[in-house]
């Protein structure tokens, strides 16, 4: 059932959340079963419309956008027909984010906010399945801090409901708290097994530098995946571990046969592009592109094609997706999306770093993630602070700093800030390193490293340096971080 408001009202969030958390001595630490988690007995033989998509969005899998829209139309009619019905008003509300997320319409989240908050409404006390509904929209948003307060009031309820945990590490990764995110891998898989967990914890395992160990596990999830949109998403993230390893190869493999296995598979079709790109087909990779923007609108899609472009010396068709990067950025924002991180990247190398410098310190300070860490490292170095750029640098790629995972791009942004700074050993070691982990990283950066490299020459005859000393002020943004 689609509302008639488009903006949020944390207010009711939280009145809902408090009243929802007042029951937390009904249910104590007992995992309330849903409907369809009841004995297979007690099942009808033949599946409803859109069951699949039922269980999807209750166990945090991806689901098919027909199965989606099936769902969505027989729980608008259950809730017409049963107002009081929490259930299918929390159910309602994870289809609508189920579907923003897929199709990049941020027009569904305040439907969703409405579902759940009314789910809430009807029943305030032990209300898990609304909770992790809330949880799962605040990180579609990306809006970390609400995930996390929500997801965490769902885990006092439900100790044992294992759906919370992935949506607790979504919530703790985006607010760069990695300890936490691994505490909760931990339980999680204490609880359960199965494909679900596996790609959770190849996401984990990525982000620690464990590459090999992601790729298994998500070899492994797509595998056992229990329907085409869960294969497929597995998939796609298998391609992007192996574009991001620099085998393009097996990046194309996996991008082509996600979108076999689910034709509305528009990330991996971006992937495609990106590969492509690499490969050096570049009609190929523009067409890839143009069609996932234009069936998932995605700002990150936008600035990847506009910076395909302007490598290849399109600069005019650059900055018309540099615009639309702008465009989306202000209709995500009218269903309570976050994009602070997208946009600021784009007003970094294509717009005005001083104005991405405010942006991504307020979005830092409100959620320190790595990636948000890098962003503004990079972001102060254009806008000609380097010595600044340094400390968010080196959070972003030093492990004792939480910056465990492989990414060409940070280490290619720390390079280059050192490169000014007269470092020229790091910046050797960064920009080789860079250049090692993913050769293909960028159309437009690459050309920019190997430039850099070659032109700090061969390094000295002398030993070469066991550790790099921490950057005067590090420390201070790691207490931040």
């Amino acid at each position: 059932m689609e509302t008639q408001e488009e903006g949020r009202r944390p207010g009711a969030g939280r009145r809902a959340l408090i009243a929802a958390v007042a029951g937390c001595a009904v249910l104590g630490g007992v995992l309330a079963l849903w409907p369809w988690e009841r004995p297979a007995a007690h099942r009808p033989v033949a599946p409803a419309p859109g069951a699949q998509a039922l269980t999807a969005v209750t166990t945090g899998v991806p689901a098919g956008l027909p199965e989606l829209a099936a769902l969505i139309e027989t729980r608008q009619a259950r809730v017409r027909a049963r107002p009081a019905d929490a259930v299918s008003w929390a159910v309602l509300g994870s289809a609508y984010v189920e579907r923003g997320r897929r199709t990049a319409d941020a027009a569904d989240y305040p439907r969703a906010e409405q579902a759940l908050e009314t789910s809430l409404r009807v029943r305030p006390s032990g209300n898990a399945e609304a909770l992790d509904g809330m949880a799962a929209l605040a990180n579609a948003r990306h809006d970390f801090l609400s995930a996390r307060m929500w997801g965490e009031a769902a885990l006092k309820l439900a100790p044992k409901r294992w759906t919370t945990y992935p949506l607790l590490m979504d919530a703790y990764t985006g607010l760069g708290d990695y300890k936490a995110t691994k505490k909760t891998l931990d339980r999680l898989l204490e609880l359960r097994t199965g494909p679900a967990v596996q790609a959770r914890a190849a996401g984990v395992y990525r982000d620690r530098g464990w590459r090999e160990d992601a790729a298994a596990a998500l070899t492994d999830a797509a595998a056992a995946a229990r329907s085409p949109a869960e294969r497929a998403q597995w998939l796609e993230r298998t391609g992007q571990l192996a574009f991001e390893r620099g085998d393009l190869q097996d990046a194309l493999r996996h991008f082509q046969e996600a979108v076999r296995v689910d034709p509305d598979q528009r990330a991996a079709q971006a992937g495609q592009g990106r590969t492509m790109a690499a490969m050096g087909r570049t009609t190929e990779a523009l067409s890839a592109y143009q069609v996932a923007l234009e069936k998932q609108p995605c700002p990150q899609y936008a600035l990847e094609l506009g910076e395909l472009y302007e490598s290849l010396g399109l600069g005019q068709a650059a900055r018309v997706e540099y615009d639309q990067v702008r465009a989306l950025v202000r209709e995500d924002r009218s269903g309570g999306v976050d994009d602070e991180l997208v946009l600021g990247v784009t007003e970094t190398d294509h717009g005005d770093p001083a104005t991405a410098v405010r942006r991504l310190r307020a979005e830092y300070a409100r959620q320190p993630g790595i990636a948000v860490a890098d962003a503004l490292g990079w972001a102060l170095h254009r806008a000609g602070h380097d010595k600044e750029a340094l400390r968010y640098a080196t959070v972003a790629t030093d492990k004792a700093h939480g910056g465990g995972v492989r990414s060409a791009l940070y280490s290619y942004h720390r390079g280059m800030i050192e490169r000014t700074l007269g470092q020229d050993g790091s910046a050797r070691l960064d920009l080789t390193e860079a250049l090692r982990i993913n050769p293909y990283f960028s159309p437009l950066n690459v050309p920019v490293a190997r430039s850099a490299l070659a032109g700090l020459g061969e390094p000295p005859d002398e030993p070469v340096p066991t550790a790099r000393a921490t950057p005067v002020g590090t420390e201070g943004a790691e207490e931040e971080h």
